[in-house]
This record gives structure tokens, C-alpha cells and sequence, in this order.
């Protein structure tokens, strides 16, 4: 059964990639004396969207880790379950030892590996930003060794990147310790997805649990750790299982409301749900640096949640956070209605839902339920 199923998803991800624009680059590079083959995806629409920003994904061993990344953010923010983003690979084919080299004696770039680490940080990002419209977030992913490599830029003081995708990483001896001084340390949230099999040799399984066990035990709440044990994929074919693992933990909080949070989390709020859902967009704009527009199905969670607790008091900041949103519909105006139906001022909550009339149906709001409530009022109260 998971054949058909894997064969569907690969499927679906090809279905994607076709739209969305890549370009195939030859850098030439002055850190590593050579010229390096990258991959850029750009997202669909990029070319008309000309003041949208985007977040940066750098692929490390993107010969053949590219495409998977590639095709599950273009698949995922198809779905707004995160935002669009540029997805850049970089070719190491062939030079994979050198690009990763490390010294014995205290586990940091040495050498080539110095020369990848500035060919990154100091070419390859800055020539991405400044030719390309990027968000001030960063993702980094690497496999084997170069998810050890991609810990290097979160032991300087300003990390280089926001988020840290750490598939079956093969650690330098002193990894672990190098990155348990610096998450401890760090002064800005930092996303950090740590993924394993249960089939990766028996070296990067025991250096892995030992990182996990480092990093859980870290008392710092700008680490937004999870880990991940898989137990059916190779080495080889784990982060297929990752990737997508990893993106909805990275942005998790940019999805849209899912009935588990609803059930969960939203209905045994004991403050203001609308309140819940300013933080909840206000917190994608202090982490991905995106003002996203609030959902009709976030509006639509929330009013569920204040008729299901009858707190009706909450309806009136949720029309006027509505109408902020969509004020040429009929969101905003209805909510502010129901306010006043259901705290005493039928008045008012009459001639509101006669002035929603004029304004465009949204949400499954009609103008006739609109209407219907008006007269229902006026027949009640005699007005």
C-alpha cells in the first residue's frame, strides 16, 4: 500500500515543480577558486508579485536533496501552510569531503572547508539577497555531512540563518558541545529540526541521541527544538521523511487554525480568542517577517469558538478586526450585528444588519440572512 502512496505524493510534487520557475547557475566563486553549479527555484507568480518578499532555503548536496526540497515547499505554500520561498541548491557533487572538511584536534573548519564556509556566508547568500527579493528568513538543510556542516553558522554570534533542517547529521567529535554553549546562548528564536532512522549506522545514531538529550535539556525558550526517530527509511532515504516533517514544524504557527487547535487549544482559552488570533499573526510577522493577511477560515474558527462558548462580547473586536481585513464585505458588519443581538441592543444589531446589505458576501454570509435577521428583529421587538 505505501508504493501507490509514495508513487502519488512524487507525483504531485513533480505536478508542482512544473510550475514553478527554476533557474540552473554557474557561480563563479573567489572563496573556492572555481565555478559551482546552484539551482534556484523561484516561486510561482514571482514574476508578477514584484513587491513580494520571499524566505531563502540554502540546500547543501542539492545534486540530490534539491528537488525534495523544492517540490515540498512549492507543494506546502500551494496550500498556504507556509509562506512561498526561494529554494537555492548547491551542487557538491565530487566535492562534498572537501566543501566539509574540519579539523581533528577541535572539530572546526579548516582549509577547503573554511573556503565553503565564506563561499556560503559571504557570496552565495548576499548575491541571492541583493538579486533576488528575500524575507530576512533563512533555512538551511543538510544531510549526513553537511547537516553537521550547517551547525557552523549558529556558533557565531548572529547565526546566518533562522532555521536548521539536521537530517542523520554525521558530528565532528565536539559538535554536540560546540552546539549546547550556543543555542544556550542565543538572543533570537532559532528554529532547529534534528531528524534520525532507526537504520543509520550505529555512529550517527549514538551521536545523534546524544545531541538530542543536549539540546532538550537546554532552558531556553528562543530554541524551537523537535526531533524526529524514523524507523522504516535508510540513511539514503530519510529525508524524504524529514523534509516535510520539517517544514511543518518550522512553520507550524503560519497554518491555518486546524480543528485540533480549535478543539485543543482555542475552545478552553480562558482569555479572548480574537486576541489569540492578533498574537498568532502578529508572531508569523516577528519570525518570517511577512504581514499575512488574516484567513476567512481563522475569522470563521474564531466566531465558531465564541458561539460555541457564548462569550458574544468577543464578536465586537472580531468585526472590527474584520473589518480592518475585508471592509467591503459583509465579515465585519455581521460579527459587530451579532454583538449587539446578543448583549441586549436589538436597535442597533437591526439597523447594523440592514446596513451590511450594500456590502459583498463573504464566508457563507448571505445578504438575504443578512436581511432575514433585520426583519426577524423588527417583527420581534415591533420596530
Amino acid at each position: 500500500m505505501k508504493k501507490p502512496i509514495i508513487s502519488i505524493l512524487s507525483l504531485c510534487f513533480s505536478l508542482c515543480f512544473i510550475h514553478a520557475q527554476v533557474i540552473y547557475k554557474s557561480f563563479e566563486s573567489s572563496k573556492l577558486g572555481e565555478s559551482r553549479e546552484i539551482k534556484i527555484q523561484l516561486p510561482r507568480g514571482y514574476e508578477n508579485n514584484t513587491d513580494k518578499k520571499y524566505p531563502l532555503f540554502i540546500v547543501l548536496d542539492g545534486d540530490y536533496l534539491f528537488e525534495a526540497v523544492a517540490g515540498n515547499v512549492d507543494y506546502y505554500s500551494y496550500w498556504e501552510d507556509m509562506p512561498e520561498a526561494i529554494v537555492v541548491g548547491i551542487n557538491q557533487l565530487g566535492k562534498r569531503y572537501d566543501d566539509c572538511l574540519y579539523s581533528e584536534q577541535n572539530s572546526l573548519p579548516i582549509e577547503t572547508g573554511i573556503s565553503f564556509f565564506e563561499f556560503l556566508g559571504m557570496e552565495l547568500v548576499p548575491f541571492i539577497e541583493n538579486n533576488f527579493r528575500t524575507e530576512n528568513f533563512r533555512v538551511a538543510v543538510g544531510h549526513g555531512e553537511t547537516a553537521n556542516f550547517i551547525n557552523y553558522y549558529l556558533l557565531k554570534g548572529q547565526p546566518l540563518f533562522q532555521g536548521y533542517v539536521v537530517i542523520s547529521p554525521e558530528l565532528a567529535p565536539k559538535m554536540t558541545d560546540y552546539l549546547f554553549d550556543g543555542l544556550s546562548k542565543l538572543e533570537s528564536k532559532i528554529f532547529y529540526y534534528l531528524a534520525t532512522t532507526k537504520n543509520d549506522s550505529k555512529s550517527i545514531l549514538e551521536a545523534t541521541q546524544r545531541l538530542d538529550t543536549s539540546i532538550s535539556s537546554i532552558d531556553n525558550n528562543n530554541v524551537l527544538y523537535k526531533y524526529n526517530s524514523f524507523d522504516d527509511p535508510s540513511h539514503y532515504s530519510v529525508p524524504a521523511h524529514a523534509i516535510p516533517n520539517a517544514i511543518e514544524t518550522i512553520f507550524h504557527v503560519y497554518q491555518p487554525i486546524s480543528i485540533k487547535e480549535y478543539r485543543e487549544y482555542i475552545l478552553l482559552l480562558d482569555e479572548s480568542p480574537v486576541v489569540y488570533l492578533e498574537e498568532k499573526y502578529q508572531t508569523i510577522n516577528d519570525l518570517f517577517g511577512i504581514e499575512k493577511q488574516i484567513l476567512i477560515n481563522d475569522f470563521k474558527a474564531i466566531a465558531a469558538a465564541i458561539e460555541k462558548n457564548q462569550q458574544y462580547e468577543y464578536y465586537e473586536h472580531l468585526g472590527k478586526l474584520a473589518r480592518k481585513y475585508y471592509p467591503d464585505t459583509l465579515l465585519g458588519t455581521y460579527y459587530i450585528a451579532r454583538f449587539y443581538e446578543e448583549t441586549g441592543e436589538p436597535k442597533k444589531a437591526m439597523r447594523t444588519y440592514q446596513s451590511a446589505f450594500v456590502l459583498s458576501e463573504i464566508a457563507g454570509i448571505t445578504k438575504d440572512e443578512v436581511l432575514q435577521k433585520a426583519n426577524a428583529i423588527k417583527e420581534d421587538f415591533g420596530y
